[in-house]
């Protein structure tokens, strides 16, 4: 039976995700790709049907930035699953519209105040809500999760000293004095870098300042640095308050880039604005780059039965990936693949309610179609 599965936002992930299932999908299915923009939604269609060898229908439906359509009515009665790529202020109206139309719904925000909503909005909806699905929250937890499952099986202990989880969307190559380059949301990077960050330190949920918690890690006699950014931790700090120590989400970059930051941050004013200031100080002075690579490491240390200290840890290192001549960055193909592969729990299953990163089951993730061509799992 064909499934159909509408894409809220023809964006880079939006027009990723499509393209992702259109060729990598093992049953029939139909896209509706959605935008209040025509431009982008023809070429978001372009991009998904040019060259490829795949007969599936591609429909696209102007959306309404602030209410619904007859078009928009059509689409969501026909659907099974939406798969909400439009901005994160967008996302509990999207979700709303699932409800309502008894869709399924994955989205990618790291919004605090909209998860909440949605939670609240999905928590006896009779189709599933698969929430902060994608890279940074979203295929970070789930590895961490999984990590943490090997640790207890294999050392019988269910307490652990710290889960750490790090993501850098990175460039190839990064010059002096910022040592960075723009892959994906400049206002993105700017407010992680000044909201605080939820962490467990001593078994307890706390909240600590951006950018306050340093280190240098070595991944494949690479070094780099980390620091604590907002929103990574999806809700794994819910679940493991009372079973590990410490637990936090770091942002990984090229060594010195922080240092610059706090530079510019200290010359702004400390208001609600200041994301903004700081994007625009960002954008005077770093690029914006195509040739991208995404690296994810996470950790879990602990002792075992016998006292003795232990680390399980897993690094992934993604590169661009040319599907029918067009190429998708690293930050494309890594947050769409986990996305992807909710859509196919959420069609294939008999998911219901809300369901958060610490709630999917690590083994049948990973080793999903669309995250294990990704990250190579």
């Amino acid at each position: 039976m064909t499934k159909k599965i509408f894409i809220a936002g023809s964006g880079g992930i939006g027009e990723a995700a499509a393209l992702l299932l259109r060729e990598w999908a093992d049953f029939e299915l139909e896209l509706y790709l959605g935008d209040i923009n025509e431009e982008n939604l023809q070429k978001a269609k372009e991009f998904v049907i040019g060259n490829s060898g795949r007969t599936s229908k591609v429909e696209t439906v102007l959306m309404e930035s602030d209410s619904i359509s007859d078009a928009m009515k059509a689409a969501f009665d026909a659907c099974d699953v939406l798969l909400d790529c439009s901005p994160g202020g967008q996302a509990p109206r999207m979700a709303s519209f699932a409800k309502y139309f008894k869709m399924h719904y994955a989205n990618l925000t790291e919004y605090v105040a909209e998860t909440d909503e949605i939670i609240a909005l999905a928590k006896e909806a009779e189709t599933g809500f698969i929430l902060q699905t994608g890279l940074a929250p979203g295929f970070i937890n789930v590895l961490a999760m999984s990590l943490y499952n090997d640790f207890v099986g294999k050392y019988n202990n269910e307490k652990v000293e710290k889960i750490g989880m790090k993501v850098g969307a990175l460039t190839a190559h990064a010059h002096e004095p910022h040592f960075y380059g723009f892959t994906w949301s400049p206002i993105g990077v700017a407010t992680e870098y000044v909201k605080d960050s939820r962490v467990i330190r001593d078994y307890k949920i706390t909240e600590r300042p951006a950018l306050s918690a340093r280190e240098r890690i070595v991944i494949g006699a690479r070094t780099y640095e980390a620091d604590l950014t907002s929103g990574g931790a999806a809700d794994l700090p819910d679940y493991f308050a009372g079973k590990a120590k410490n637990l936090d989400y770091k942002t990984l970059r090229y060594v010195g880039h922080y240092e610059w930051v706090e530079n510019q941050v200290k010359k702004l004013t400390k208001d609600e604005n200041l994301p903004n200031r700081l994007q625009e100080v960002m954008l005077k002075a770093i690029p914006s780059v195509e040739d991208d690579l995404v690296l994810v490491h996470a950790s879990v240390d602990g002792f075992d039965a016998k006292n003795r200290r232990r680390m399980i840890e897993k690094a992934f290192y993604v590169l661009p990936l040319e599907i029918n001549g067009k190429t998708l960055r690293a930050i494309q193909t890594t947050t769409a693949a986990p996305l992807c592969q909710a859509a196919m729990m959420l069609l294939k299953g008999d998911l219901k309610g809300v369901i958060l990163q610490s709630q999917i089951k690590p083994s049948d993730f990973m080793k999903g179609t669309f995250v294990s061509k990704v990250y190579q799992t």
